[in-house]
């Protein structure tokens, strides 16, 4: 048998990996490799995202030792590593699933002339997407901007194939010099300073944990996730976000258990809540959908008016405070804090300390765009730019500049008796739930029963909620008449 070479990105995983598929019933033998190699210099890998890298490479090593293969990792220049392993192991071929960031894809078209010229086929598949951006299309041809036409049309087909099955046993390949190549502690991957520890109770990652979490979800909080979902203090998500971005799951795996779980749970409410699930992997999709198209959004605004917008420029100091959790806004300040200990941090905070940086504090998206990445275990580009620029104004289907979220009334209706708060800003754990979300308004005899002296135990607000916000319509009223 032929030996082929299975180049592992975003496919970290042995379930449904359809390269992986292609590969064996071509009767190649797989030589599974990992290249450690960063195409997009200004989105380099944040810090968080390489702990779960580590963890899930490392998990990955492990499945492929059972199944009779190993892991080869290889560090620096793809072009370069594969021409070296091609001529080491005599490979037939590159089998891989397509990833679609704008870097990658320029990489990727790249290296396939450049294999070609060299004799040696490279064969790309689906799986990493539901379906593959370029086929879905308004009837004009054009892309969807807006995510409900968008998701109408991709619920009516659903995926483009049915899922494969996880290999029992995979073919050795022949040793060669290379194939040693590093070990993954050599990629440095991990924190010096373990400022990580929290992670671990919080977080399994590799394939194996993938398919934990979804197990969890689905007994124990898909029926309540239409309302859970906006809940912080629940555990009402699926937490499968990370998995899907390192491809320790598919979301066609996902796709068809959820509808095979609705169907032998036939209840309306496990139906309802399975269609609301699925139609949050569709804003996955849409957001793929969308750098797909509009590649500069990755860095730039897609409404260019906003390219006109008057940020400010004299932030460094309310940034800093934002990152930190020490805005004086009780849930910004508990989302912030929670993204640090645990690389997460719940969706429907996501939006609202987003809107607090945006809007309240008029700090360029790209900023916080760029803390995310660094400290999200789930930094997806397609996502984290879709997320921002809906939140700022000004992406697609973004939410109108005036919606400006209150964070007080916020937490008031989503955090209502106050656990997410108190757990992640225990300064304030003794204050009322009158006050919690604003703990200016009590007065300095209630602050001084609950043990806080405002500037001191707690900050002051960054800034008037009601100022700011007046602030930041005035600055969309200097640039809403502008052509896009």
């Amino acid at each position: 048998m032929s030996t082929a070479i299975l180049w592992l990105r975003r496919d970290l995983r042995l379930d449904d990996n359809p390269a992986l598929q292609a590969l064996q019933e071509d009767g190649h033998i797989p030589l599974p490799v990992y290249i450690h190699d960063e195409p997009d210099p200004d989105w380099p890998l944040g810090a968080a995202s390489a702990w779960w890298l580590h963890h899930s490479l490392t998990s990955l090593e492990k499945a492929l030792r059972q199944c009779g293969s190993r892991l080869t990792v290889l560090v620096g220049d793809s072009q370069q590593q594969l021409s070296r392993l091609i001529e080491t192991s005599g490979a037939q071929a590159v089998y891989l699933n397509r990833c679609y960031e704008p870097a990658f894809i320029r990489r990727d078209r790249a290296l396939e002339q450049a294999l070609e010229r060299a004799g040696v086929g490279m064969r790309s598949y689906s799986g990493t997407l539901l379906r593959e951006p370029a086929t879905i299309a308004k009837k004009d041809g054009t892309p969807y901007r807006v995510f409900t036409p968008f998701w109408k049309s991709l619920h009516g087909t659903g995926p483009s194939r049915d899922p494969a099955g996880r290999p029992q046993r995979l073919p050795a390949p022949a040793d060669t010099p290379l194939l040693t190549g590093s070990s993954i502690g050599s990629l440095d991957l991990l924190p010096a300073m373990p400022w990580d520890e929290a992670f671990y109770n919080h977080w399994q990652p590799g394939e194996d944990g993938a398919w934990d979490a979804l197990h969890e979800f689905c007994e124990q909080s898909l029926i309540d996730y239409p309302d859970a979902r906006d809940r912080p203090a629940l555990q009402g998500t699926s937490r499968l976000s990370a998995h899907l971005h390192f491809g320790e799951i598919s979301p066609v795996r996902v796709w068809h258990y959820l509808e095979q779980w609705a169907s032998t749970h036939s209840d309306s409410g496990t139906v309802t809540a399975s269609e609301a699930w699925l139609r949050q992997l569709g804003w996955r999709e849409f957001s793929h959908h969308l750098l797909y198209h509009f590649p500069d959004t990755r860095l730039h605004p897609l409404d260019k008016r906003f390219e006109n917008f008057p940020w400010r420029t004299d932030y460094a100091e309310d940034l800093t405070r934002w990152q930190q959790g020490q805005t004086g806004i009780p849930i910004v300040d508990a989302g912030m804090r929670e993204l640090w200990r645990t690389g997460y941090m719940h969706n429907r905070v996501r939006m609202i300390v987003a809107s607090f940086l945006t809007k309240n504090l008029r700090i360029p998206w790209q900023e916080g765009a760029r803390w995310f990445w660094d400290t999200l275990v789930d930094a997806d580009l397609a996502n984290n730019t879709m997320g921002w620029q809906w939140t700022a104004g000004s992406g697609a289907d973004a939410a109108p500049y005036f919606r400006i979220f209150n964070p007080v009334l916020q937490g008031e209706k989503f955090d209502k008796a106050g656990v997410y708060v108190r757990n992640w800003v225990p300064e304030l754990k003794r204050l009322d739930n009158k006050h919690l979300h604003q703990p200016w308004s009590a007065d300095p005899a209630e602050l001084a029963d609950a043990g806080i002296r405002m500037g001191s135990d707690y900050p002051e607000p960054l800034v008037d909620l009601q100022a700011s916000r007046k602030q930041a319509l005035a600055a969309w009223e200097q640039i809403k008449r502008q052509p896009y």
